[in-house]
């Protein structure tokens, strides 16, 4: 089959997109942090940047506390239908009444995480949990059940766990959520609730998962 000069092209910025730019300094890359570690512990420095940005923060001692914290919180905005696909937060949840279909009608949605970031008071999600893109994105609250475990200071050290998890083989996509969706767009004023859920929770559990 001929090759035409409009496929030649593409076929070159395919490799030149494939190969790495090299690092101008390869010295003076990645080797000090820039930003150094915080004087106080890192649920500390995660819990006030993230409710900082309106992230809602609940601690919980273990996964009884877990179960006890989210039902009542439930219970409190009596919501009917809260998603959760993933069969390990389910487990954990026992008790609690999930749905696993419904995702576009649902008044909150449960996933876990890749990662906090206690800098920046971020959640790390990627493509790969089972939840896959959409879960933490649809409903109108989100809720992210993470472990004590799952904190590091700073977004390379995060970016490192996903690597170390899935050694060559990354997630298609992986994301920083910081508190609900705002935006400012519209003639300088903060809206809440644009682009994803207008409520982000995030309940630590301070054991292993």
């Amino acid at each position: 089959m001929k090759v035409t000069a409009k496929e030649n092209i593409f076929k070159k910025i395919r490799q030149a997109l494939s190969q790495s730019t090299p690092i101008p300094f390869p010295q003076n890359e990645g080797n000090d942090f820039f930003y150094q570690q915080p004087g106080q512990e890192l649920e500390i420095e995660f819990a006030q940047k993230f409710t900082s940005l309106q992230g809602k923060f609940i601690f919980c001692t273990d996964k009884n506390e877990l179960r006890s914290q989210l039902s009542s919180l439930i219970s409190h905005h009596n919501w009917k239908a809260v998603f959760c696909k993933e069969d390990s937060l389910k487990q954990s949840l026992q008790g609690i009444p999930l749905i696993e279909t419904g995702l576009n009608n649902c008044d909150a949605s449960i996933t876990s995480c890749e990662a906090l970031i206690a800098r920046t008071g971020s959640i790390v999600l990627s493509a790969a949990q089972q939840s896959g893109r959409t879960v933490s994105l649809y409903a109108p609250v989100h809720i992210c059940i993470a472990y004590a475990h799952q904190l590091v200071f700073d977004i390379r050290e995060g970016l490192q766990v996903v690597k170390d998890k899935y050694k060559g083989n990354l997630p298609s996509l992986i994301s920083f959520a910081s508190g609900p969706s705002r935006t400012a767009d519209i003639e300088k004023t903060l809206v809440v609730g644009v682009h994803g859920p207008k409520e982000v929770y995030v309940f630590l559990v301070d054991e292993q998962s």
